[in-house]
């Protein structure tokens, strides 16, 4: 059995790290030390505990220690993978990245990734992400990261921009719900239980959460064709306002039907791969009103539920029955796994480009397929969507370019060149500017 140690950047969290941490006692390949590392030492030394009960519950203590460190160079040091899932600031600067925008007509359905939100997100992260970067090259220079944090293609570019000689790469589970309603389509034709969704054989190209299905094989048969007949009839297309509206009511803001995935098949020729509130964020298209959101039967996330589940989740006490592991849809420790040598592993990835998606910039961090083997990632090279896809693809490439760089130089006046580069950021220039000066106050890191 291998024995590895495994830091946990953002060890206070109640999402990524619990649900790691029940992942790892699901297999028998591999024991570890795992070091959580949050500058809230509070919430780690709770998930140290929680941690306990899990290796308690699921009848592993022995093979599994965890530890908190209140220095990142400790919880570094001797480090085999380093896990980085954080939120970057209080939760309460969430409501500017979500609010000031909206009162400029503006609306953002997460509000993590791009628009006026998601750039805000990534000035706050970004600069922590340099300094992981800087730690990591002095303390587990050979270690593998594995970014969960969004924005997931800035934060991941941020890693290697302060540490070129990094091996990391950033993971996101969106392309795993297209796999899975392509398997339900596919049960529909063929009249046959659902397969799962690793069955599933997809093409993936783009960067994330703006990332798209060219291919989605299942024993050898290619069902994007079948999607796109589907596409062709208006029946397709439902009006789902009232469904929308409910699932706003009743505070389900994570389901969709993937309309808005579909109408990138039908109006542009490709699968949007992501889910629809966050493919909606990089076109104006789908959020001009909350009434036409609802109309493809997604919802806005606001920011009152974001404050709700922090404050449930700092108060939440586990029971046994809660802590015990069941399979789940993640694949991190999956990918641990392989990078330890002991399965190859063939998924979607967020690593540096260097050929694999042709229409985008070399070094640029995309989004593809790759195969995963002992201490090596390989890159598929992905077929090309269409030349509008492409087209809106590249923009968004730029705009993060710009963004990127003048973070790294703390220059703002190149900043608000990305901002205003965003197709959300459809207002004059003067409402433009008085907005990014507003955000940059309200929306700064703070503890």
């Amino acid at each position: 059995m291998v024995h590895t140690r495994i830091c946990i950047i953002g060890g206070g969290s109640r999402l990524w790290a619990i649900q790691f941490l029940k992942d790892l006692t699901l297999q028998d390949k591999a024991d570890a030390d795992v070091v959580l590392y949050d500058i809230d030492m509070k919430a780690a030394e709770n998930n140290r505990a929680v941690a306990e009960e899990i290796f308690r519950v699921n009848g592993c203590a022995g093979r599994f220690t965890v530890s908190v460190s209140p220095e990142l160079s400790q919880a570094l040091s001797g480090a085999d993978f380093v896990i980085i899932a954080i939120e970057p600031g209080v939760i309460g600067i969430r409501e500017y990245d979500l609010g000031l925008p909206e009162e400029y007509g503006i609306l953002q359905s997460v509000g993590d990734t791009t628009g006026p939100g998601g750039l805000m997100r990534a000035r706050r992260a970004l600069p922590l992400f340099f300094g992981f970067a800087r730690e990591i090259e002095k303390h587990a220079p050979d270690a593998w990261v594995i970014n969960y944090t969004n924005p997931l293609t800035l934060c991941t570019a941020a890693l290697y921009k302060a540490y070129p000689g990094i091996k990391a790469l950033g993971c996101c589970h969106e392309v795993f719900h297209l796999e899975t309603f392509i398997a339900e389509k596919v049960a529909e034709k063929l009249s046959v239980p659902q397969p799962d969704r690793r069955e599933i054989l997809v093409d993936v190209s783009g960067l994330n959460h703006f990332t798209f299905i060219t291919e989605a094989k299942y024993k050898g048969v290619d069902y994007i064709p079948y999607l796109r007949e589907l596409c062709s009839d208006d029946s397709a297309f439902p009006d789902l306002t009232e469904k929308g509206r409910k699932r706003a009511d009743e505070g389900k803001w994570f389901e969709c039907d993937h309309l808005v995935a579909l109408r990138f098949l039908r109006d542009f020729g490709t699968l949007g791969a992501a889910g629809d509130r966050h493919l909606a964020e990089f076109v104006p298209f789908f959020l001009t009103s909350d009434r036409d959101v609802w109309r493809y039967g997604f919802t806005r996330t606001p920011f009152s539920y974001r404050a709700e589940e922090d404050r449930r989740k700092k108060e939440k006490v586990y029971t046994d029955e809660e802590l015990i592991a069941k399979p789940s849809d993640e694949e991190g420790v999956d990918i641990l796994l392989s990078l330890m040598g002991e399965r190859t592993l063939r998924t979607n990835i967020n690593i540096p480009n260097r050929g694999q998606v042709r229409y985008l910039g070399n070094g640029h961090i995309v989004e593809s397929n790759g195969i995963i083997s002992h201490n090596s990632i390989v890159p598929l090279i992905s077929s090309d969507p269409s030349a509008a896809v492409q087209g809106m693809v590249q923009r968004i490439e730029k705009e993060q370019d710009i963004a990127l760089e003048a973070i790294w130089k703390d220059d703002m006046d190149l900043l608000f060149q990305a901002f205003v580069m965003d197709l959300l950021v459809d207002i004059s220039i003067d409402e433009a500017r008085e907005l990014f000066s507003r955000m940059l106050e309200s929306c700064a890191l703070r503890y």
